[in-house]
């Protein structure tokens, strides 16, 4: 494997710390150091962390401009103006969009929603709805996940007499538009203690912030809706640290226990009743299908869905969803094959170069995004894919661990006819006539910035342990880290010098996988594991020969109630190797 491993045994002073947290890991040493690896250093933050409550939660008039805001939505109410709620066509806009609609109706009923199309409209604030808005008579536009860009476009709305409040979470420009509230908490100069939010997170904060000033007693109307920020949080694969895992621990739970009923219906469909959902469940199951209206056919259809205040209707337009997401599989999975095949083609695509951009003008558009990360996945390099549609090359970009993508597309601006996203994904449009020079120059920034260990897919490994360290006792304290997620991964263990227990075998179609039987010198127990793709380590493992594995631990029910260990194997070495 190409994997570099990264440990750095504890410090003196962190194994002070770790001396500190073993009461409150039931004296499990392992434990201890994970929780050291993500920032927990003290008792107190240890039990915060096993157990986030909603009673900790910042409060939402911390972030700048929230009173105009709230305000401003009093004054809308009072006076019985009619409000719009508008969001992104992705799964971030749809359940934001969701989530401020159904907690308002619960007050107010001169309200719609509104989501644009990404084929006619494209990404953020159209002009088509603004004059939808003064056509129906609204006086105000709450906007989510989208809007920090919008100076044209709110101004030409603020001269027709349409306020709006931008709840988002997208870098800002200098030039900010007019609009009577901008909540986001990377404003510059903000002081909000949580700055990498979702959009639905900033929606909700700004419900929250409602809710306070109006003396909103019933907390289960609020917190009811976070399965909707769990579900964004998972989705925008924002941050699962500070107030995003308060927010994503109590929404899974809803979750699982009482979902609303648009999410129930694509439980239902992803076969996952009755099963312990996780984030993951949510990124590769959950969160897919609701892009899948976004990308193949409109997103409003999934705000449709999340609103829905009906079982049955709630699964058939679940159904529609559904499908959409397998005609999505199938062109990802075209387009795929198509970039790949134009890059085997044209290798100075990659060769010699530290990033990838690519184009071909009949590409869906809702499906680069996509394709953008298996490029990545694939060549380890930060990468464009661009399309043809309404007169512009556009497209998306992802970034691999530790690169600011975000800086090096800023770096062409004066190429770019609109962009915007995060450290790690973003959307640009451009003429197809500066496609060279925007290649040329991307990877000439990419080339001066990145670093070399940005190049290649490293490992970071929690704690070193033998076979006897997996415990109960460890298993059950490894579930009370959940949610998993950016800035709190599953843990990865290594053990080393670990032998063949003389049962493993190929598995796999192929024969391209092992399925391993392990053990160690610290125990008579035998683990089980399985090592993907790693067909080529069998005869070495096979002979009885000693290896190091690098994993993590998954636990599986079986007969119902009872819990089976296995090794997910990240990597291995070989034990002779240093």
């Amino acid at each position: 494997m190409t994997n570099k491993w990264n440990y750095q045994p504890l410090t003196n002073q962190q194994k002070e710390q770790a001396d500190a947290l073993h009461a409150h890991c039931g004296g499990n040493s392992a434990i201890a150091e994970v929780l050291l690896r993500r920032g927990v250093k003290s008792p107190a933050e240890a039990d915060a962390f096993f157990t986030p409550a909603i009673s900790d939660l910042h409060d939402p008039f911390l972030m700048p401009d929230m009173d105009k805001a709230v305000n401003r939505l009093n004054k809308a109410m009072g006076a019985k103006e009619r409000i719009m709620i508008y969001g992104d066509y992705d799964v971030d806009g749809t359940t934001a969009v969701a989530l401020v609609y159904k907690y308002l109706q619960n007050y107010y009923s001169n309200i719609e929603y509104y989501i644009p199309t990404r084929y006619e409209e494209g990404y953020g604030i159209s002009l088509k709805s603004i004059d939808y808005a003064l056509e129906n008579d609204v006086k105000l536009v709450i906007v989510l996940d989208c809007g920090i860009k919008a100076i044209d476009e709110i101004a030409y709305a603020k001269e027709h007499g349409i306020d709006f409040i931008i709840c988002d979470h997208h870098v800002p420009d200098e030039t900010l538009p007019p609009a009577v509230a901008i909540l986001n908490p990377k404003m510059p100069g903000s002081a909000y203690p949580c700055h990498h939010l979702s959009g639905c997170g900033v929606g909700f904060k700004f419900m929250q912030a409602f809710a306070q000033s109006n003396g909103l007693s019933n907390h289960n109307e609020l917190e009811s809706l976070l399965d909707l920020v769990a579900v964004s949080i998972a989705a925008d694969i924002v941050p699962i640290i500070d107030e995003n895992r308060i927010m994503a621990y109590h929404g899974l739970k809803r979750l699982n226990s009482n979902p609303n009923l648009g999410l129930r219906s694509i439980i239902r469909l992803c076969k996952l009743t009755n099963k312990d959902i996780t984030i993951s469940d949510v990124i590769f199951k959950i969160g897919p299908r609701i892009n899948a209206s976004g990308r193949m056919q409109s997103g409003i259809e999934a705000v449709d869905l999340l609103v829905c205040r009906d079982l049955h209707d709630a699964y058939e337009k679940g159904k529609d969803i559904d499908q959409y997401n397998k005609d999505r599989k199938e062109l990802d999975k075209q387009i795929t094959q198509e970039a790949n095949m134009l890059i085997e083609k044209n290798v100075a695509i990659v060769d010699g170069k530290r990033s990838i951009v690519v184009y071909n003008k009949d590409w869906h558009k809702g499906i680069i995004g996509i394709v953008a990360s298996r490029l990545t996945e694939l060549y380890y390099k930060p990468a464009v894919v661009l399309t043809f549609s309404n007169g512009l090359a556009t497209g998306s970009s992802r970034s691999v661990q530790g690169f600011d993508i975000y800086s090096a597309v800023n770096s062409t601006r004066d190429l770019l006819e609109n962009f915007g996203g995060h450290t790690y994904a973003v959307g640009l449009s451009l003429r197809e006539e500066n496609i060279p020079e925007f290649s040329r120059r991307f990877e000439e920034y990419v080339a001066s910035h990145i670093q070399p260990n940005q190049l290649s897919p490293q490992i970071d490994i929690d704690a070193v342990i033998e076979f006897a360290d997996i415990t109960p006792e460890l298993t059950g304290y490894l579930k009370k880290l959940n949610p998993y997620g950016p800035g709190n991964q599953k843990p990865v263990f290594c053990t080393r010098n670990v032998f063949d227990f003389g049962t493993s075998k190929l598995v796999g179609k192929n024969l391209e996988h092992i399925k391993l039987e392990l053990e160690d010198d610290s125990t008579s127990r035998v683990i089980n594991a399985i090592a993907f793709n790693m067909a080529p380590y069998f005869e070495h493992i096979h002979a009885h020969k000693p290896i190091d594995i690098c994993y993590t631990i998954e636990q599986t029910k079986q007969g119902g109630h009872q819990e089976s260990i296995q090794l997910m194997i990240r990597d291995i070495r070989l034990s002779e190797q240093k």
